[in-house]
């Protein structure tokens, strides 16, 4: 399946100033795949070393971080030379070896010209202890696919045409706009996991089939999560971070409007009640990428972050195909659109999703007295409201009265409508699967 992070792995190696690449995602996201496919695609020769699988090639940085040595050393074991002017090296799990990690550092400096990627599923817990220092490598964060990668696997020419070239025509027909609906869908229970992907494909000729299958995959692939969170966090920790990450759907189901509601500490692990108990738990989730954090701020003014506080936040699943598995939604429920209270959760989530991925950066929503937008995105300095719509109705009372205090030159409703974009209107109304092309819309 094409992604379209190898446009940015083609960039990094292009670059004149090229440092040693991280790639960060959580497990399962497809990160192995698309290196190597890097490697055969755009280098003479790629050599692949997993450290999870080989936990004795640490060995290899005990006696010094001499980058020539390393490569010496590493070719023996290979069993082939490794030419450090064409050939790509690719350290997977490079978390299990801290040495390799800092040994980055070395080859920076030293040996500019080989082309070096680490990877790993945990690197958002191991890069905080200070293994190499700041500097010295590019990182680069693969998610789930988007749904335009989504597209793409189902080799859907015609529909990613009209996805990629509308700030330009700005304009979708009905009947187009209904089969992108139901492509949506789909995608909603199928999520961005490209093993649930490959899996919906193919069985996708048998509609129930394909779709319990899926259900399938993604509960499996949940247990590994879990089993990596009792691998490598400690017992107790384990515990809160089970907790947390499971409370994650159920209070979603809780919250009465359509608008995910700040995440709640109390009732999560008994007899803790605050934030200060929990925020390992959530820091650890958030640092390896199963949950997204979502900050809340009480203000419309720029710096976003000056204005948020730490404890005031949401949470929801990195996936949006997880999200129905861990809520234990039929496939039914989802393609009939009958997600009950989960409606509006399941839009919010993949807008969260598809923001992320089009241009990496933290998450906002705006919540002030009783009126609350999802999302506010800096654009070129300037703030703009996004507000998510599950279904038809598009009336915003929050969103106008943001509009009113704070006069954004551009206000998005994102729901199951057609687009509706008119000239010197400053509110744009645009289908909910147009969320990864906000940047490019406001940029047009």
């Amino acid at each position: 399946m094409q992604r379209l992070m190898m446009e940015s792995l083609v960039k990094w190696k292009e670059r004149k100033d090229r440092k040693p690449l991280i790639l960060k995602g959580v497990r399962q996201v497809g990160k192995t795949w698309i290196l190597k496919e890097f490697g055969k695609l755009a280098f003479q020769n790629y050599h692949y070393i997993n450290f999870e699988k080989k936990p004795g090639l640490a060995k290899l940085f005990e006696p010094d971080l001499t980058p020539q040595r390393i490569l010496n050393d590493l070719s023996f074991h290979l069993g082939c030379s490794i030419d450090a002017q064409k050939d790509l090296v690719i350290f997977d799990e490079i978390q299990e070896v801290p040495k390799a990690l800092t040994s980055l550092k070395y080859f920076c400096e030293e040996c500019p010209e080989l082309a070096i990627c680490g990877a790993g599923s945990l690197l958002g817990i191991h890069l905080n202890s200070g293994s190499f220092p700041v500097g010295k490598v590019t990182f680069l964060t693969l998610r789930p696919m988007i749904f335009e990668e989504f597209l793409m696997a189902n080799h859907e020419e015609k529909s990613l045409a009209i996805l990629r070239n509308f700030s330009k025509s700005k304009h979708i027909s009905d009947l187009v706009h209904e089969y992108l609906w139901q492509q949506l869908k789909n995608y909603f229970l199928v999520g961005g996991l490209p093993e649930v992907v490959a899996c919906y494909l193919s069985h996708k000729q048998d509609p129930f089939t394909a779709f319990s299958k899926v259900r399938e995959k993604q509960d499996d692939l949940m247990k590994t999560y879990y089993a990596d969170i009792a691998k490598h966090s400690g017992k107790t920790k384990a515990m809160h971070i089970d907790r947390v990450l499971n409370a994650i759907p159920l209070q979603m189901q809780q919250t009465q409007d359509e608008s995910i509601g700040r995440f709640k500490f109390k009732g999560v692990v008994p007899g803790v009640s605050h934030y200060d108990r929990l925020a390992g738990a959530i820091d650890w989730l958030e640092h390896t990428g199963l949950a997204i954090k979502i900050h809340s701020t009480n203000t419309g003014l720029l710096p976003f972050k000056g204005h948020s506080k730490e404890n005031l936040f949401k949470l929801l699943v990195f996936d949006v195909g997880l999200l129905g598995s861990m809520a234990q939604l039929s496939p039914k429920t989802i393609l009939d659109d009958e997600y009950g209270s989960y409606k509006g959760y399941f839009a919010e989530n993949f807008v969260a999703q598809e923001l992320l991925s089009s241009r990496e950066n933290a998450l906002f929503s705006w919540k002030e007295a009783h009126n609350e937008v999802e999302f506010l995105l800096e654009f070129e300095e300037k703030v703009i409201p996004v507000e998510v719509k599950s279904g038809l109705v598009t009336h915003a009372k929050s969103l106008h009265k943001f509009a009113e205090k704070y006069h954004p030159d551009h206000r998005i409703i994102l729901s199951g409508k057609p687009p509706l974009v008119e000239k010197n209107k400053t509110i744009h109304y645009l289908p909910l699967y147009l969320a990864g092309k906000l940047f490019e819309f406001l940029s047009g």
